[in-house]
Protein backbone atom coordinates (compact mmCIF):
# COMPACT_ATOMS: atom_id res chain seq x y z
CA UNK A 1 0.00 0.00 0.00
CA UNK A 2 1.48 3.62 -0.73
CA UNK A 3 1.94 5.67 1.73
CA UNK A 4 -0.42 8.68 0.26
CA UNK A 5 -3.09 5.35 0.33
CA UNK A 6 -2.34 4.96 3.84
CA UNK A 7 -2.51 8.72 4.93
CA UNK A 8 -5.71 8.83 3.28
CA UNK A 9 -7.51 6.04 5.22
CA UNK A 10 -5.85 7.24 8.37
CA UNK A 11 -7.44 11.03 7.22
CA UNK A 12 -10.97 9.07 6.63
CA UNK A 13 -10.81 7.34 9.53
CA UNK A 14 -10.05 10.20 12.22
CA UNK A 15 -12.55 12.13 9.73
CA UNK A 16 -15.33 9.92 10.53
CA UNK A 17 -14.88 8.92 13.77
CA UNK A 18 -14.32 12.61 15.24
CA UNK A 19 -16.95 13.90 13.18
CA UNK A 20 -15.33 17.56 13.22
CA UNK A 21 -14.08 19.12 9.63
CA UNK A 22 -11.45 21.68 12.05
CA UNK A 23 -10.10 18.24 13.20
CA UNK A 24 -9.94 16.61 9.81
CA UNK A 25 -8.66 19.42 8.31
CA UNK A 26 -5.74 20.30 10.50
CA UNK A 27 -4.76 16.89 10.53
CA UNK A 28 -4.70 16.64 6.54
CA UNK A 29 -2.53 19.73 6.19
CA UNK A 30 0.16 18.69 9.00
CA UNK A 31 0.32 15.39 7.13
CA UNK A 32 0.39 16.95 3.74
CA UNK A 33 3.26 19.38 5.34
CA UNK A 34 5.23 16.67 6.59
CA UNK A 35 5.18 14.82 3.13
CA UNK A 36 6.13 18.25 1.63
CA UNK A 37 8.83 18.99 3.87
CA UNK A 38 10.30 14.91 3.13
CA UNK A 39 9.64 15.71 -0.48
CA UNK A 40 11.86 18.93 -0.42
CA UNK A 41 14.25 16.93 1.37
CA UNK A 42 14.73 14.06 -0.36
CA UNK A 43 15.28 16.34 -3.30
CA UNK A 44 17.87 18.73 -2.28
CA UNK A 45 20.38 15.96 -0.33
CA UNK A 46 21.59 14.63 -3.72
CA UNK A 47 21.82 18.26 -5.27
CA UNK A 48 23.53 19.62 -1.71
CA UNK A 49 26.58 17.22 -2.42
CA UNK A 50 27.11 17.66 -5.99
CA UNK A 51 27.28 21.37 -4.99
CA UNK A 52 29.76 20.56 -2.26
CA UNK A 53 32.50 18.85 -4.67
CA UNK A 54 31.35 21.87 -7.47
CA UNK A 55 31.86 24.32 -5.02
CA UNK A 56 35.74 22.66 -3.85
CA UNK A 57 36.27 21.78 -7.56
CA UNK A 58 37.49 25.50 -8.46
CA UNK A 59 40.46 27.05 -5.71
CA UNK A 60 41.75 30.41 -5.90
CA UNK A 61 45.72 31.54 -6.19
CA UNK A 62 46.32 31.40 -2.67
CA UNK A 63 44.91 28.33 -1.98
CA UNK A 64 47.11 26.82 -4.82
CA UNK A 65 50.10 28.25 -3.09
CA UNK A 66 48.87 26.50 0.48
CA UNK A 67 48.63 23.44 -1.18
CA UNK A 68 51.51 23.48 -3.11
CA UNK A 69 53.32 25.41 -0.54
CA UNK A 70 55.20 28.36 -2.22
CA UNK A 71 54.50 31.35 -3.80
CA UNK A 72 52.43 33.69 -6.27
CA UNK A 73 55.43 34.35 -8.03
CA UNK A 74 55.94 30.36 -8.06
CA UNK A 75 52.46 29.93 -9.12
CA UNK A 76 52.73 32.51 -12.16
CA UNK A 77 55.82 30.60 -13.67
CA UNK A 78 54.42 27.80 -13.50
CA UNK A 79 51.03 28.89 -15.04
CA UNK A 80 52.83 31.29 -17.82
CA UNK A 81 55.23 27.86 -18.29
CA UNK A 82 51.81 25.41 -19.09
CA UNK A 83 52.35 23.34 -16.45
CA UNK A 84 49.40 24.68 -14.40
CA UNK A 85 46.26 25.72 -15.79
CA UNK A 86 44.58 28.81 -14.56
CA UNK A 87 40.55 30.16 -15.76
CA UNK A 88 39.12 33.23 -15.10
CA UNK A 89 35.68 34.81 -14.17
CA UNK A 90 35.55 38.53 -14.04
CA UNK A 91 39.02 39.56 -11.77
CA UNK A 92 39.46 36.54 -10.71
CA UNK A 93 41.97 33.80 -11.42
CA UNK A 94 41.08 30.18 -10.31
CA UNK A 95 42.26 26.71 -10.95
CA UNK A 96 41.05 23.25 -10.92
CA UNK A 97 42.21 21.25 -7.76
CA UNK A 98 42.52 18.14 -9.31
CA UNK A 99 44.21 19.73 -12.36
CA UNK A 100 46.82 21.32 -9.41
CA UNK A 101 46.84 17.81 -7.77
CA UNK A 102 47.86 16.11 -11.14
CA UNK A 103 50.81 18.63 -11.76
CA UNK A 104 52.59 17.27 -9.11
CA UNK A 105 55.08 14.23 -10.13
CA UNK A 106 56.96 12.07 -8.50
CA UNK A 107 60.66 12.84 -8.55
CA UNK A 108 62.91 9.84 -9.83
CA UNK A 109 65.87 8.64 -8.17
Amino acid sequence: MQNSTLIQIIVDAITSTLQSQQVADAITSTLQSQQLVDAITSTLQPQQSDFKQEKNDLISRDEVCQILHFNKTTLHKHTKSGRLKSYGIGGRVLYKRSEVLEAVTPLKK
